[in-house]
């Protein structure tokens, strides 16, 4: 998966203005995924883009359901919602168990990455990543997306 010239302009430029701008201090957790998952690596948005860029065979998987992919997706990224993730569709997307992947669903507030890669995890996926911010973080941040 490459991303095309204008998305690496575009991010390279946000991820400039996100380091730049003043933090934020954390909200209280009150959400329904875990904060980390064992065996796999939590990304934010600027370490999504900088895996994506550094390693162009990762892949991106949407843990989402479709009606939420149709609000908008990361570019390059495979639908494959939690309700059908098991070891059989997982082989399907990521044929290697040694390949990188990438999940990610709507935010914190949405366990259906969470659940995904976990399901990745029992399959024996051992090159994990998981964006926990998901699309929320992702629009929060104004990088761009595709709609279907």
């Amino acid at each position: 998966m490459i991303f095309s010239n204008k998305f690496r302009v575009i991010a390279l430029f946000a991820m400039v203005l996100t380091i730049a701008a003043t933090t934020v201090p954390a909200k209280p957790q009150s959400d329904n995924s875990p904060d980390n998952i064992k065996g796999t690596v939590k990304v934010s948005a600027e370490e999504f883009i900088e895996l994506v860029n550094s390693n162009p065979d990762v892949i991106v998987v949407d843990s989402r359901i479709p009606g939420d992919r149709k609000q908008g997706y990361l570019e390059g990224s495979v639908s494959l919602p939690d309700i059908d993730t098991n070891c059989q569709s997982l082989a399907k997307v990521i044929p290697k168990k040694t390949q990188a992947a990438l999940f990610y669903c709507n935010g914190i507030k949405c366990g259906r990455s969470a659940k995904a890669v976990k399901i990745a995890i029992d399959c024996g996926y051992k090159n994990t990543y998981w964006f926990r911010g998901g699309f929320e973080e992702w629009l929060a941040k104004g990088y761009p997306y595709l709609h279907e």
